[in-house]
């Protein structure tokens, strides 16, 4: 729908303030895609497909398509019907990102990578991120959109299920606390941590915490005599299931 392939039925979508539908030739020279699954002309080699893509939305950097393909090891030589998925993964990442484009659509764009190439890939992100470009992404990898996105939209069916940074998604969430310390604490009301008592004499702690309540719980800790704390808060895949489950019961 934001590129302009598809006609939405309901609602509202507009990328730089105009209409993708009617202003799609418009918008294209402004922005990039790369697809989750990619396909190429056969007979093209991966340097000719590159530069096809790139003359059709006005050109690319060469010194960028240099260093990219460098970067991401691909020999531009070679036919793309020889390519494997993640060398057709490759040559898409490329076009696109050796565009000076306001705006980057990239949708599951690492499918079929290596844990290197993934690197390079978010090192790339964050460099146009950098220049002042935008970058929306669509991806199931959790780690990946927690290593790069400023904000995180998750749907189900459809519908928005929850948005905002994830300090904002964390916000109403359990923190997990594990501490030792050298005596019992008075923990506060309503801090649910289970606490054991070992051997040497030292007592463990460990739960989930209310975000209000964890300076609270933390201050008690030390009053105890802390000897080691560790408070991790919930991963986007916790915040990613706990957001979907709820938007299950709100349907």
């Amino acid at each position: 729908i934001l590129l302009g392939i598809l006609r939405k039925t309901s609602g509202t979508a507009t990328v730089f303030g105009r209409d993708p539908w009617h202003d799609a030739v418009a918008l294209h020279r402004e922005l990039a895609y790369v697809p989750g699954d990619v396909t190429l002309w056969p007979s093209l080699t991966g340097g000719e497909t590159i530069d096809l893509l790139a003359r059709m939305r006005g050109g690319i950097d060469a010194t960028r398509r240099a260093e990219l393909i460098e970067r991401y090891d691909l020999d531009p030589r070679k036919k793309a019907r020889t390519y494997s998925k993640g060398n057709r993964q490759k040559v898409a990442l490329i076009a696109a990102l050796a565009c000076d484009a306001d705006l980057y659509v990239l949708d599951e764009p690492t499918s079929g990578l290596d844990p290197l190439m993934e690197a390079h890939f978010q090192e790339a992100v964050r460099e146009r991120n950098t220049e002042g470009r935008t970058v929306l992404l669509s991806s199931h990898i959790m780690g990946e959109v927690e290593a790069l996105a400023d904000r995180v939209s998750i749907i189900r069916d459809g519908r928005l299920a929850s948005s905002g940074t994830l300090a904002d998604l964390r916000q109403h969430t359990r923190s997990h606390v594990h501490a030792l310390t050298d005596a019992r604490p008075a923990l506060p009301p309503g801090a649910h941590l289970v606490l054991h008592t070992r051997p040497e004499g030292t007592c463990e702690a460990s739960g989930s915490v209310d975000p209000d309540q964890v300076g609270e719980v933390v201050a008690a800790l030390h009053e105890a005599g802390l000897v080691s704390l560790t408070v991790t808060p919930p991963s986007l895949d916790e915040l990613f299931l706990t957001n979907y489950a709820a938007a299950g019961q709100r349907s």
